[in-house]
């Protein structure tokens, strides 16, 4: 069974980029060259958003897709993850939340995600390796 996890979309990045990207806009649209401003902006805030939007996990037999965007594309073989843990880590990572699982796989990989509908995640995984060690609060 194939099924698609979209990434929760956290204020935590949203708010932030709509503020900066508003105040550039309106402290430049004051000026003459406001629209070249714009001709650059545009792409930008363009590209974020199809980040945000295209962010996923598929779930496809035995192998977990993580995509985001155009730039990011990894598979997972289910069967070596080890761990799913709840962690609030910052660093880079194909999430659009600071609400994230921490994956521990392989050897010594992890990869930080952040699926809208954590549960119903975790329990795929599970019905798939029920070795995974699960760290979660369930809300």
């Amino acid at each position: 069974m194939t099924k698609t996890y979209t990434s929760k979309i956290g204020l935590e990045f949203v708010v932030p980029l709509i503020l900066v990207f508003g105040t550039v806009s309106i402290q430049y649209l004051s000026t003459h060259a406001g629209w070249k401003i714009l001709i650059i902006l545009l792409p930008v805030v363009l590209f974020v958003v199809h980040m945000f939007l295209t962010t996923n996990y598929k779930i496809e037999g035995n192998t977990l897709i993580i995509k985001s965007g155009f730039l990011f594309l990894k598979t997972i073989d289910i069967n070596s993850i080890k761990k799913i843990k709840e962690t609030n880590n910052p660093l880079s990572a194909p999430a659009t939340s600071i609400d994230r699982l921490e994956i521990t796989y392989g050897k010594f990989d992890s990869i930080l995600i952040s699926p809208k509908l954590k549960k119903e995640f975790i329990d795929h995984i599970l019905s798939i390796n029920p070795n995974v060690e699960v760290r979660v609060k369930m809300k």
